[in-house]
This record gives C-alpha cells, structure tokens and sequence, in this order.
C-alpha cells in the first residue's frame, strides 16, 4: 500500500479512529491491533511475502531470548542463525540474479562464456529495511546493549510498524520497542504536530519529486538521445528528487507514528547544505549511514587502526552502502565514489578549513551530483553516455520538453530552497509553527492548494521501495 494511494487514504483515518477509540485501551490489545493493521498494510501489496517477514520476527525474537540467557560459543552460533537467516534472504531475493548474471560476465569476459540460467524472483518490498531492524536487534543482544524481548506481539509489530515498515527509517529496538510496552496520552499538540509533519512529506513527494521526475524520467530513459546540458540538468533535478522522495517518504511515516503517540527517528536534516562529505552522511539517510556506521564500520576497527586501515574500512563501508541499495554495478560504483571522497577528505583535511563556507557546500554538492549519475542510470553504458557528453564533438542545446513541466519544475525547486533556507539558517522563521493561528492557518491552506493544483497523482512508488 502506496502513502500516496486512495487506499492510504481509506486506510490510515480508519486505522487512527480506531487506534484511539477502541485500541488504545491496554498494551496487549493495542499491540494486536497495530500488528494486524501492519500485516494489511503490507499485505495489500502481496499477502505472500508476509510469511517472510512472519519468519524473521520469529527467528531474531526466539534467537534474542536464546542469547540473553546463553554464555560461551553458543552465544556465536546463535548470532550466525540470526544474521544467516537475515542476510540469507536479502541475499536470495535481492541479489541472487545479480551474482549469478555477474558470474556469467566475468566467464564471457575472460573469453570463456557459459549459460546459466536467472530465476524470476520478485523483490519482497521494504525487505532490505526490516531484515537491517531485526538484525540490529539480536547484534545489540549479543554485544549486551539491550535486553531481549518478552513478548512476541509488542516485537513483532516492532518489526512490521506500517508507517516506517517498507522504507524507514531504520528503528533501533533500543529506541522504538520500550514504546510498545507503554500506553499512548493523546495531545493535541503531537497530533497537531505530526499531522503537520505528513502535509509537508506530502508535498515532497507529489508536488516536488513526482513533478520533477516527469523531466528526469524523460532524459534518463533516453541518454543517448540527449545533450550533455540536458543530462545535468536531469541530473540536478534528479538530485531534488530523490531527496523529496525520500524525506518526504520518512516525514510522512514520522508523522503517520507521531500520530499515534510514537517517535520515530529524524532521517534527513537537509543535507545539500553539508559542507563536507563527512556532514553529508549526517544528514542524509541518518538511520541507514549510523547501521552501517555500528554495525560495519565500527566494527572493522573503525579510525582506530591507522591511516590505511581507515581508508580500507571506508571503502568497505560504503561499497556495501552501495550494494544495500540495489543489485547493480551502477549502485556499487556508487557506493565507492562516496567511500573514495570520503577518503580524499580526510587527505585533504589541512587544507579544507581555508575555503569559504559557500565553496565548501558548493563542492559538495558538485561531486555529489556526479556520484547520482551513477545511481540513476539505467545501466552503466547509460552512466558513460552522460558523463563523457561534454568531451563529445557535437554536442545540440538543452531540452525543455513540456515547458509547462519544466517551469513547475523549477518553482518547486525554488519553494524548496526557500523552505530549506530558512529551517537551516532562521528555524525561528517557520510559518507551519507560527505563534499566530491565521498564520499557521494560512500556510496550511496554501500548501494544500499548492498540492492539489502542481501534484502529480498517479500513485507512483516512492523510490527506495526498490531497495
């Protein structure tokens, strides 16, 4: 089920009436009922995949409670059958025909082809999530952060919450599963607030990034047949994108659980005002980049073991970020762009601090640009289409397409910058917490008329469903 669907739409009033109504009466039933709207929420998509994320609750519960209660090797073993049963079926469903049709290209390449034959298997959605939520969880056990669970229903609607289910954020059980064991006080304030909070992930997504991708769509799936100025034009776009898609993904599931009574993690801080790469993976995508950070990075020995072993654990780290993201050379390269910048930061760190702010960011965000072509490509032939466009001798002008298309665009881009600006450099500027109701009222008003006159309705998927 689509946040920007009719089904949402039918399905989230009816699920908070009787969340606050009926549900929210004891822990133990409220817990049932937040579990079955969970399991329908994902179910819509394809009942079938449930017994998936049915088998990894039951496995990292049972595990959890075997590990707390288990000393020596045992302990390593049981750790195994978590992260085997996790990771073996991310690797199964998500990367089985990438190794296999990889293995095949390395075979053909050295002159020696083979046919191996690629299964069709369907991407369970939101997999590469929940699998990374309940493998935090038995890692966290095992190293004694947190305690192991009691009660099977309070984990398992832990690890199938509808708003952050299929993208996110990506809950620690140290933060978000004592909110299961608590009842919820409804406030005005926080309902207010969150509600607030899903109008302007709305307007990301529907307004912002589905407009955009009218342009970017356009370009991208026909790279050869565009000039370089239209490829980075496309590009940027894109680059606006992905963000609102993404942000406005999260804000809408931080505002569906705040709704609710619960407290998500911030996922994006606007991250295009980052004056290093290092600040960069502050700010976007906190929940994936700080996994990876604890549980990757960190454990690999981290800054603690000299220069070159630093680098090695960055690249590592962002190679299999890369990777995560999806089953392509594309999303791998990706990955290691951001680990080689990573590095070449660090090198370059005595001389860094002498450039002015405005370079910095600028800098940044150049280079960012470059890594997007990388993730949005079709393939990698379409990647070297569009970065070898300027060095090619002839090269026409910029599309505009649909000049209506590409007008919208660029005022959303402008409405976003604005919006940007102020939360980063004036957040007491905020005309959606005004002290002043008309005000707030106002703004409201405008930004849903903005929606439904400029949005683009046609229930198109977020794009980190993919991954």
């Amino acid at each position: 089920m689509l946040f920007n669907s009719i089904d949402f739409i039918l399905f989230f009033p009816t699920v908070i009436f009787l969340y606050w109504v009926i549900a929210n009466r004891s822990i133990a039933f409220r817990n049932i009922f937040l579990l079955l709207a969970s399991y329908l929420f994902y179910g819509w998509w394809d009942w079938r995949f449930l017994s998936l994320i049915a088998f990894s609750s039951l496995i990292d519960f049972i595990v959890g409670k075997k590990l707390e209660s288990t000393e020596g090797s045992s302990r390593k073993w049981l750790l195994s059958l978590s992260i085997v049963s996790n990771l073996g079926l991310l690797a199964f469903f998500k990367y089985f025909n990438f190794f296999i049709n990889s293995f095949q290209d390395a075979f053909t390449f050295f002159g020696n082809p083979i046919q191996v034959n690629a299964l069709h298997i369907i991407l369970p959605v939101g997999i590469s999530f929940y699998t990374f939520q309940t493998l935090s969880y038995t890692l966290d056990i095992y190293h004694r952060k947190i305690h192991a669970s009691r009660d099977p229903i309070a984990f398992f609607a832990f690890v199938s919450f509808f708003p952050q289910l299929v993208a996110g954020p990506i809950e620690r059980a140290s933060r978000l599963l004592p909110q299961f064991d608590t009842l919820k006080k409804w406030s005005y304030e926080i309902f207010s607030e969150g509600l607030k909070k899903m109008l302007w992930g709305f307007v990301l997504k529907v307004a912002i990034a589905d407009r955009l991708a009218l342009y970017v769509d356009s370009i991208y799936n026909h790279a050869e047949y565009h000039s370089s100025y239209s490829h980075w034009m496309a590009t940027f776009f894109f680059s606006i994108q992905i963000y609102c898609d993404f942000a406005g993904y999260s804000l809408i599931a931080i505002g569906c659980a705040q709704m609710m009574g619960f407290d998500l993690i911030q996922n994006f801080r606007r991250p295009y005002f980052s004056a290093s790469f290092k600040e960069l993976w502050s700010r976007w995508h906190i929940s994936l980049s700080t996994w990876f950070r604890d549980y990757v990075y960190i454990p690999l020995g981290g800054s603690k073991s000299g220069a070159s072993k630093l680098y090695r654990n960055l690249m590592i780290t962002f190679l299999l970020s890369g990777l995560w993201h999806g089953a392509s050379w594309t999303f791998v390269i990706w990955g290691g762009l951001h680990g080689l910048y990573l590095i070449m930061e660090k090198k370059l760190a005595p001389f860094l601090p002498k450039l002015a702010l405005p370079l910095k960011i600028f800098s940044v965000y150049l280079l960012t640009l470059v890594g997007w072509v990388f993730f949005r490509a079709n393939s990698l032939a379409d990647a070297w289409t569009i970065l070898s466009g300027p060095f090619r001798s002839q090269e026409s002008g910029l599309h505009i397409g649909d000049i209506g298309i590409f007008a919208y665009s660029i005022l959303a881009i402008m409405i976003l910058f604005v919006v940007e600006y102020f939360e980063e450099y004036k957040p007491q500027v905020s005309l959606l917490h005004h002290r002043q109701f008309a005000v707030r009222f106002a703004t409201i008003l405008l930004l849903l008329v903005y929606m439904l006159s400029m949005g683009v309705f046609d229930e198109s998927q977020f794009i980190y469903f993919q991954f």
